[in-house]
């Protein structure tokens, strides 16, 4: 726990806060020490992996602003579950909207053929997502890829050439989507396979 104290980013390096010192002044941008965290690729045992994901747990928990992850593999497997996260995401919203118009583009006698397995589709992403994502920390960040917002950050210290940068997102507004768009699927779905029961 103090080995991540020690690694925070506040104005004045690792050390006390407010002091215009010659670490403050090297940063490219003031940052409070709630804003950005580094996990550093420092080798100090054969656990130093198991210390890497800890450290970026206690980030994640912690919500910084940015987290930038200087390990490959785990920065990799960071932003590749992120992906995956977003893609669950896209298909449920995608499939599920899919779902609803179809009977309204194409004759009622075969439009169930293309907005029953979408709606089906859109469900079991939605339920993926809810089970593996939802509650996850790693959820409320995306990678960041603007190269403006890259250079305000203290990148210039670290070893690595290609770190993974987090940025903490506020994402209610698009899990309300997805959940909306998914129960109304779901909604559609039943009504649909009542329908076909009963004719």
């Amino acid at each position: 726990m103090a080995a991540w104290g020690r690694r925070r980013l506040g104005p004045g390096g690792g050390g006390g806060g407010g002091g215009g010192g010659g670490a403050g002044a090297r940063e490219r941008v003031s940052l409070s020490a709630t804003d950005c965290y580094i996990v550093h690729e420092i080798y100090s045992g054969e656990n130093a992996q198991d210390q890497f994901e800890y450290e970026l747990e206690q980030a994640l928990e912690a919500q910084y602003k940015y987290i930038v992850i200087e390990p490959t593999r785990i920065g990799d497997e960071t932003a590749r579950w992120i992906t995956v996260g977003n893609c669950l995401h896209k298909t449920t919203v995608l499939a599920g909207t899919a779902c609803l118009f179809t009977p309204l583009a194409l004759p009622l006698d075969y439009s169930h053929y293309i907005s029953l397995p979408a709606g089906v589709l859109s469900l079991a992403c939605c339920t993926l997502y809810g089970i593996s994502w939802q509650f996850d920390p790693c959820c409320k960040y995306q990678v960041e890829y603007d190269a403006y917002k890259l250079s305000r950050l203290p990148l210039h210290t670290l070893t690595s050439s290609s770190p993974v940068v987090l940025v903490r997102k506020d994402d209610l507004h698009r899990k309300r989507l997805h959940n909306t768009v998914a129960l109304a699927a779901l909604a559609y779905c039943v009504r649909k396979i009542y329908e076909l029961c009963a004719a």
